[in-house]
């Protein structure tokens, strides 16, 4: 069964901010990839009102539900059939992995709904296609 996420947790990763590097969206040589501000006179680093938020420890999520899809499930990455053996569909969900080609997404389906595996990005079926074609 899948853990029941407080509905206050999910209100709190909406208002999580993106942490992004300082001046990384003027240079186009930084990386958004969060490191922390150390200059001296650095107005992110005082928290001045009107710069981007520091990472602190007050964002954080309740361990119990960290990591867990909102569904509540924890998400395992597959890319094959056989990788479905390892997965408890009790409590985790498949996502295939987007190199995956259609032919064995469909397969990978298909055998998730016969052990009854939640598939958190299914593939599109072709009846859904050829409707959306046809109109």
């Amino acid at each position: 069964m899948p853990i029941k996420i407080p509905r206050r947790v999910l209100v709190r990763r909406r208002k999580k901010p993106e942490f992004r590097r300082q001046e990384s969206w003027r240079y186009v040589r930084l990386k958004p990839n969060w490191r922390r501000p150390r200059g001296k006179d650095s107005k992110m680093r005082l928290q001045v009102r009107g710069a981007p938020p520091l990472v602190k420890i007050g964002y954080g999520s309740p361990r119990k539900y960290r990591g867990l899809h909102p569904s509540g499930y924890r998400e395992v990455l597959v890319y094959r059939p056989e990788d479905l053996e390892k997965v408890n569909p009790e409590y985790e969900a498949v996502r295939i992995a987007g190199s995956v080609g259609r032919r064995k997404r469909l397969k990978i389906l298909e055998v998730a709904e016969s052990r009854g595996i939640k598939v958190l990005n299914p593939p599109v079926k072709e009846e859904a296609v050829t409707e959306v074609g046809e109109e």
